[in-house]
């Protein structure tokens, strides 16, 4: 089954104010310290690939350019939270939906949808890393392939939360930050590692069977050793599909 294309927006760049460069600049500036400590490196080395800085909102045009050089990925300007068929759709082609509106200062903390703070700085960086990419897009495929199977979508859905969203990495026998949802979040930054929540090491097959809250601080992260165990996952999760359809 096919899906028509997302038709991308344009970024209006013209059009961010002064106050929403602020705001870019007051949350990178905020989060960057923490990050340096408690991000995954391949994070940290996504920042610099994509040349992410405080005084720049990100231009969306600049930004494919580098995306292209290193995994073939893209952004494509979207308003808001798109339709699962779109959203799959757009994964399995190496493109990502993304918005470019900014919180206001009055909101820094709280928001009922994904802003570009989170869309851009939370997920772009690890577009640039083949193995995370790689699992990334095969997510889309699948969701492609079996959007009329609610049970399995839901199952995808699961892995895109507790991975894409909120995943941690044990590097070096440290946990750390990949999730964009937390890398995203100041208060989720410090809350996902410490002693209070859960950290179950990853495992797909029970991932997609766990349903999940997205209403609140998570209680419960999944932990993945390596990004590449990410990637080799992918035959459970497609054994577990089809044990669901």
């Amino acid at each position: 089954m096919r899906y028509e294309m997302v038709k991308g927006l344009a970024q209006e760049y013209q059009n961010y104010t002064a106050e929403d460069f602020e705001v870019w600049k007051f949350l990178y500036e905020r989060q960057i310290p923490k990050l340096n400590e408690v991000a995954a490196e391949e994070y940290l080395q996504g920042i610099k690939n994509i040349e992410f800085v405080a005084d720049k909102i990100p231009d969306i045009l600049e930004t494919n350019k580098l995306l292209a050089t290193k995994t073939g990925w893209e952004l494509i300007v979207v308003p808001g939270i798109i339709k699962e068929p779109d959203f799959f759709n757009l994964l399995s082609q190496k493109k990502f939906p993304a918005t470019t509106w900014l919180r206001k200062k009055d909101s820094l903390d709280y928001l009922p949808e994904p802003d570009m703070f989170h869309d851009v700085f939370g997920h772009v960086p690890l577009l640039t890393h083949y193995h995370f990419t790689e699992f990334f897009q095969t997510l889309g495929k699948l969701g492609v392939e079996h959007l009329q199977n609610e049970k399995v979508v839901a199952m995808l859905g699961r892995l895109y939360w507790f991975t894409i969203e909120f995943g941690l990495i044990n590097t070096n026998h440290q946990l750390k930050i990949y999730g964009a949802g937390i890398i995203s979040s100041y208060s989720e930054t410090s809350f996902s590692l410490s002693d209070t929540p859960k950290h179950l090491p990853y495992d797909a097959s029970v991932i997609m069977n766990t349903p999940y809250e997205n209403d609140h601080i998570q209680d419960t992260y999944y932990v993945i050793d390596s990004f590449e165990q990410l990637y080799h996952s992918i035959e459970t999760i497609k054994e577990v599909i089809a044990q669901n359809i």
